[in-house]
């Protein structure tokens, strides 16, 4: 009985979570038709290109093209449905469209070149953290991990957009300023982290060194520094939605409701990043693959960069 209670709710709590951040910003007028529309556009992504996939194939790695298809159906949305100020609703648009195509377009290629053919290491690892909660169906569990990703661009992931695209003040606050130039910074940063890898494992390749250790440039701070870059996008994001946010300090439940949604966006790119499809499946895999991958962990930090040596 317990073990069934743990079970439900293991799967019960997110997904309550999601329904309680949308009803919240459906209480506020001008944000029904930019949530209704972004939840038909991500069901219909979601649906398309990796719950069908999904089921058809038992392969979870098409989420990679659903996500970011996702983000950039948020930033179309935030563009067209915001009623904000137009170059703050242009700035915001613009953020997730190139981090969505991106990705995207990334996704498209490894589907192109046959790597989607096969489930995808990280997704592969989701099947043994399933099996030890307990959960034996992979084709429900495949299935709900989907659609999990695809509430997170329904609720969370839309916050930044939606609070940022309806908010009409005319002038730039040093909280969207700073945001703004975070997200550039860690985007290139997560970029330069994707160069130094490839180029790294090319130059093994080049010198028919197999599973060696990518510890140079930025790797040599962190073991995940693009992971750790990502999540940044994401904080990014959040301190410059605080502005857009002070415009609902008067309507307390809303504004706590917000601003606990920010956090907690924050919390959710963390344990995504780190747990679930992230650092801890990349090194799993890695530990039984790389011999010298253990000297590695001893000697970097896995998620936070360690500045000084």
């Amino acid at each position: 009985m317990s073990k069934n209670f743990n079970k439900f709710k293991t799967r019960f709590i997110p997904s309550i979570l999601f329904l309680i951040v949308f009803i919240i910003f459906f209480q506020i007028e001008k944000f029904q038709d930019f949530l209704i529309v972004n939840l038909v556009a991500q069901l219909s992504v979601f649906l398309f290109a990796a719950c069908i996939p999904a089921f058809l194939t038992k392969r979870m790695s098409y989420v990679d093209i659903a996500w970011p298809f996702g983000l950039i159906s948020i930033g179309i949305i935030a563009l067209f449905f915001g009623e904000g100020y137009m170059p703050r609703k242009i700035i915001i648009s613009s953020l997730y469209l190139i981090a969505g195509l991106r990705m995207g377009l990334g996704a498209l290629v490894l589907l192109k070149k046959g790597y989607l053919d096969k489930e995808l290491p990280r997704y592969q690892f989701q099947r043994i953290r399933w099996k030890k909660k307990g959960f034996t169906n992979n084709r429900i569990s495949i299935q709900f991990e989907i659609l999990l990703q695809c509430f997170a661009n329904i609720t969370f992931l839309a916050i930044p957009a939606i609070l940022i695209s309806n908010n009409s003040h005319e002038n730039f606050s040093i909280f969207e300023i700073i945001g703004f130039v975070l997200w550039i910074v860690f985007f290139v940063l997560e970029h330069i982290a994707d160069i130094q890898k490839q180029a790294f494992l090319i130059n093994a390749k080049k010198n028919k060194l197999k599973n060696q250790v990518c510890d140079v440039g930025l790797w040599s701070y962190t073991r995940h520094p693009n992971y750790f870059s990502e999540w940044m996008i994401w904080n990014s994001l959040i301190i410059a939605s605080f502005f857009s946010l002070t415009f609902y300090q008067n309507e307390m439940i809303i504004f706590i409701g917000f601003l606990v949604s920010l956090l907690y966006m924050s919390f959710l790119m963390y344990q995504t990043l780190v747990f679930l499809t992230g650092a801890v499946p990349s090194e799993y895999y890695s530990l039984i693959k790389r011999p010298g991958y253990k000297k590695y962990q001893e000697n970097t930090n896995m998620f936070f960069p360690k500045l000084f040596k």
